[in-house]
């Protein structure tokens, strides 16, 4: 009998909550009429800003950098040559024009927003043993061309790191959308806790649903 009671409450609160909606809101589908926290948080990350997550002054710092970074702004670093191995005639094998070029992250940081300073550890160049990016290049005939090799793979390197770490500034549109979703997000919260509220309240005056 409790069990019928609790479960005819529970009814009674469907049923007046179906009938408070508009006769064209009831003909939607019921995830359309009440979506769930998990498909709004999916819109809503959708239309999230991403640099929301970001500190405004760090942000801007980075995108400064970014505006005015050239090759020629980057720091020698520390070169060595060597023979280099592989195909390439006897000038490749018997003249060292092979170039590495390290450069220590500490020295690296002062020439890179702070926003990248820990992401210059995820490089596929760095080398955890001497806490540096370290990059070869033997495919030029030239030491000055390697070493320039160097340079320039660092340089695309950064802008690679630059463009998974630093988000594109968001449109006036889509953080329209945001604030909008945003506050339903916010309304499908506050309706959930409503009902499990009700549904607390039922079962202490009906009994347990199971």
């Amino acid at each position: 009998m409790q069990r019928n009671s609790c479960t005819d409450r529970m009814n009674d609160i469907r049923m007046r909550l179906f009938a408070s909606l508009s006769p064209m809101a009831r003909l939607r589908p019921a995830w359309a009429l009440d979506p769930s926290p998990v498909m709004v948080t999916k819109r809503l990350a959708r239309y999230q800003a991403f640099d929301a997550g970001f500190d405004p002054d760090e942000l801007a710092e980075a995108r400064r950098w970014h505006k005015s970074f050239q090759p020629s702004t980057l720091p020698q670093g520390d070169t060595s040559f060597s023979r280099s191995s592989g195909p390439g005639g006897q000038h490749v094998n018997k003249t060292e024009t092979k170039a590495t070029t390290t450069w220590p992250i500490s020295k690296l940081q002062a020439h890179v927003p702070k926003i990248l300073h820990a992401k210059l550890r995820n490089s596929k160049y760095y080398t955890r043993g001497s806490d540096s990016i370290t990059i070869q290049a033997q495919t030029e005939r030239s030491r000055s061309a390697n070493q320039a090799a160097n340079h320039q793979k660092l340089y695309d390197e950064l802008m690679g790191l630059y463009a998974k770490t630093v988000p594109a500034e968001s449109s006036p549109d889509k953080a329209r959308k945001y604030e909008a979703l945003k506050k339903t997000a916010t309304e499908v919260r506050l309706k959930e806790k409503k009902f499990l509220s009700s549904k607390k309240q039922s079962r202490k005056g009906g009994g347990s649903d199971y």
